[in-house]
């Protein structure tokens, strides 16, 4: 009897955990959708608030570079925190900030309404994918990690869309009352369903920064700021690419763009199935598979059957390098996953700077048909980046016995 109580109680707890990896990416889908629906928002809301539409886009580069900065610091005071409240507060943070969104009156108060939402941000990406891990399988742990990553798409394909859809029925700031609400309402989900997980004593900051010395993490890190900008160089205008060199009409670009984020979820299942046996080589694999899509969807803008199999080969690469990329680097700090996580999201926002500062940096020099070329660069720089870290691995280990990450 007291075996089988066992077994119930067993099963009980995974599915519980399974759950709770779900909520997870509920929570991931509402917070991407904040971090990124703002972009479709920008003409209504520069027109509401007076702004010219240059200063409105310093939102958006306020967003990431917050992230950027925050993140590492927050991330490590908070890591003795208990996971299920933690996450309870930042999805309350998040009702609190997007209803400040929807009610701001003048360009400072929805500055604020942005900060204080990119300071969390990190802190969940990175505590998130660490708890994915605590909570899946043994050996599932990447799998875990890519599922909590499927919010991402879901942002993609359906959350911005659908926002930006909603702002011409409600307007911009009913599109920010919706997301307050769905932030509520996960934060009573995970506070009813999560399960708290175990998380260590409280280390000093300066003791959990000594990760910072490790030169193989800090590859890791830099891996990841070379394969993001090699994703948003071109990414970024992907929108004007279809418009403009695949003549795609301009009431049709939304629904190219939503098959751009479905056929991601194609990636995000490849990513999440190879991720646990070779992140690092995974990685460069699809940096390759990224560089070919983008480099073959510029080029054959206009040539039918051909761009959309080059289109689908970006897609899939283009999200499968999300969760490929956090786990690569959480793996290069076993004894720091949080912070190295949060590391990774810093790195992924700096990379989102700087490629859309390249590919815009390229179309004014070269032309908007330039991107494929640019993109393709930057990721096969970072395939050589890879192989050179891949080595200087193999090479530790075989002299000094280390296991490193594959």
């Amino acid at each position: 009897m007291s075996s089988l109580d066992s077994a119930v109680t067993a099963v009980h707890a995974n599915a519980r955990a399974r759950l709770s990896v779900v909520l997870l990416a509920v929570s991931a889908f509402v917070i991407v959708t904040t971090e990124f629906l703002i972009v479709g928002l920008l003409p209504a809301l520069a027109r509401d608030l007076g702004l010219g539409i240059a200063r409105a886009g310093q939102l958006v580069t306020l967003f990431a570079f917050t992230v950027m900065l925050a993140g590492p610091p927050l991330t490590a005071l908070l890591s003795h925190v208990g996971r299920r409240r933690l996450f309870v507060v930042i999805l309350l943070l998040f009702a609190a900030s997007n209803a400040l969104a929807a009610m701001a009156t003048q360009p400072w108060l929805l500055a604020l309404a942005r900060v204080l939402p990119a300071l969390a941000l990190p802190v969940f990406w990175g505590t998130a994918s660490e708890t994915a891990v605590q909570l899946a399988p043994a050996g599932q742990g990447g799998r875990a990690v890519a599922r909590v990553y499927l919010g991402i798409t879901a942002a993609m394909l359906f959350g911005i869309p659908l926002g930006t859809l909603a702002a011409d029925a409600l307007g911009w700031r009913g599109s920010f009352w919706l997301l307050a609400a769905l932030s509520l309402l996960m934060a009573g989900a995970l506070a009813l369903w999560m399960p708290d997980t175990v998380v260590g004593p409280r280390r000093a900051l300066g003791e959990q920064a000594r990760v910072l010395r490790q030169p193989q993490l800090l590859g890791h890190v830099l891996l990841s700021v070379l394969v993001f900008t090699a994703m948003f160089a071109a990414y970024t205008y992907l929108a004007d690419v279809l418009e403009r060199l695949m003549r795609v009409p301009a009431a049709q670009v939304g629904w190219w763009l939503m098959g751009f984020g479905a056929v991601g979820l194609l990636g995000n299942a490849l990513g999440g199935r190879w991720v646990d046996r070779a992140p690092l080589g995974a990685t460069l694999v699809f940096c390759a598979v990224l560089a070919l899509g983008m480099l073959a969807s510029v080029g054959l803008a206009g040539h039918g059957a051909f761009v959309l199999i080059a289109l689908v080969l970006w897609g899939v690469a283009h999200t499968a390098l999300f969760p490929l990329c956090q786990v690569r680097v959480m793996r290069a700090a076993p004894q720091a996953q949080a912070l190295a996580g949060t590391l990774n999201v810093s790195a992924a926002n700096a990379g989102i700077g700087l490629g859309a500062l390249l590919g815009g940096g390229a179309i004014e020099r070269f032309g908007l048909a330039s991107l494929g070329a640019v993109g393709a660069a930057v990721a096969l720089l970072a395939i050589a980046a890879g192989l050179l870290l891949g080595w200087l691995a193999r090479s530790r280990s075989s002299t000094h016995g280390v296991d490193l990450p594959h």
